[in-house]
């Protein structure tokens, strides 16, 4: 029980960011998503998220002028950031270890 409730948490995103950027972010990326200009974040998470081993998913930001998301996540105290194409799914970018 206690390994399950484990998992859920290190799974569920933590969000730092101000609450008013993350509402410009997720409605950028759902307005690009309806347009057919982007995938969905959740498209984007399920092929990057399974990739970072070790790492706790924090959140993510999205750029519409260049539909590039770029998820954060959290490894040994370490803040990573993988910039993914959101019209492709491929990760075109890493800082962090």
């Amino acid at each position: 029980m206690k390994m399950l409730l484990l998992l859920a948490l290190a799974a569920t995103p933590v969000l730092a960011e101000a609450p008013d950027q993350r509402r410009d972010d997720q409605m950028s990326a759902f307005e690009a998503r309806r347009q057919g200009r982007s995938l969905s974040l959740r498209e984007i998470e399920a092929r990057v998220i399974p990739t970072m081993k070790g790492a706790q998913y924090i959140g993510f930001d999205y750029d519409s002028g260049t539909a590039i998301y770029t998820l954060k996540f959290l490894r040994d105290g370490n803040v990573i950031w993988v910039d993914v194409d959101g019209r492709s799914g491929q990760i075109v970018g890493r800082t962090g270890r």
